[in-house]
């Protein structure tokens, strides 16, 4: 199929991949990557927002993230794995943005102003945004895949991008986020008012990718529900039940309305143990594929020089053009 343009996206290599990572993330890139021109990168200069969390495992983890990228699905030969800081260019290109967008705008940011309230956060949590925004106009992307917390983010890129193009006529590619419906909504099991999120510290409402089936069978058997017992989609008044829908829905790829006609006669414990199976059967080729790979760094590294050189090739090209656009370069 012909590409209708290109994607970046990135995974913060910090705490353990879960459900809503695989839900919300990975299975939109398994499907965009053979359509669009792709890059997905472990940026991993975001993740030195908080230096302490990731001072210890920042390498291993940034090759768990690798690995289970691959084993999620992504093809290296059909899409682009990139290490961020392995490129310059996405910091040089967050310079220059910085330039095109307002103090009190970037201050307004919902990531950042929620955790400045409740703790001391560095100037990288604060510019996080402007890097991001450096991450997808590096490559003339058209579309960008996040999470319903990110799509501020991606605007305040397009905010960029509208002030940079008003003063210079062009240069810069307006991007358009593309958020998935089902992925985006994935609550924790023991709280379903809240998303699942490696932040929040409710090991028993998370399902990790790597959780023995036990665990992943004990944790969706001990999810929170309702005494209704009647398996049927309403986020308001039945939120556990509406969030375990959507993982079935997700992984059976049925519909909220085929789940709910094939368990109307059926019961609570009928339906969690159907999904405990279903969750299951794809976390298990998900962790065989992981562990096949995890060791093997040749194969990962030459994942990472390929995804590397190619954007290289794009971002290099696109800088010159920036640099010329502003001036920034020698008279002959």
């Amino acid at each position: 199929m012909e590409n209708k343009g290109r994607i970046f996206s990135g995974v913060k290599p910090t705490g353990k991949l879960h459900l809503g990572h695989y839900m919300g993330i990975f299975k939109n890139w398994i499907e965009l990557q053979y359509e669009y021109d792709c890059i997905f990168s472990i940026v991993d200069l975001h993740a030195l927002t908080d230096p302490i969390k990731v001072k210890d495992n920042l390498t291993e983890n940034i090759y768990h993230v690798l690995a289970m990228f691959i084993a999620c699905g992504l093809d290296p030969l059909k899409c682009h794995i990139l290490l961020q800081s392995e490129n310059l260019d996405h910091t040089f290109l967050s310079w220059i943005l910085q330039n095109y967008i307002g103090h009190g705008q970037v201050k307004r940011m919902t990531q950042f102003k929620d955790k400045a309230a409740k703790e001391s956060v560095s100037n990288g949590l604060f510019n996080y945004p402007i890097l991001m925004a450096a991450d997808i106009l590096l490559y003339d992307c058209t579309y960008v895949p996040v999470g319903e917390d990110q799509k501020q983010h991606v605007e305040l890129a397009r905010d960029m991008v509208l002030r940079f193009n008003h003063i210079y006529g062009d240069g810069l590619v307006l991007p358009d986020p593309v958020i998935s419906k089902t992925g985006a909504r994935v609550k924790l099991l023991n709280n379903p008012l809240k998303k699942m999120s490696k932040s929040e510290n409710g090991e028993k409402g998370i399902i990790y990718l790597l959780d023995k089936k036990e665990d992943v069978y004990s944790k969706i058997s001990k999810s929170v529900t309702d005494g209704e017992n009647k398996v049927k989609y309403d986020e308001k008044n039945k939120p556990g039940v509406s969030n375990l829908m959507n993982i079935y829905s997700c992984f059976s790829d049925l519909s909220i309305e085929e789940i709910e006609k094939e368990y109307e006669n059926l019961s609570y414990s009928d339906f969690k143990k159907n999904l405990s199976e279903i969750v299951w059967s794809t976390l298990d080729k998900i962790q065989n594929k992981y562990y096949s790979i995890i060791e093997d760094k040749d194969y990962l590294n030459s994942i990472l020089d390929s995804g590397l050189e190619y954007s290289l090739l794009l971002s290099n090209k696109k800088v010159e053009e920036i640099k010329k656009i502003i001036g920034l370069k020698r008279l002959n």
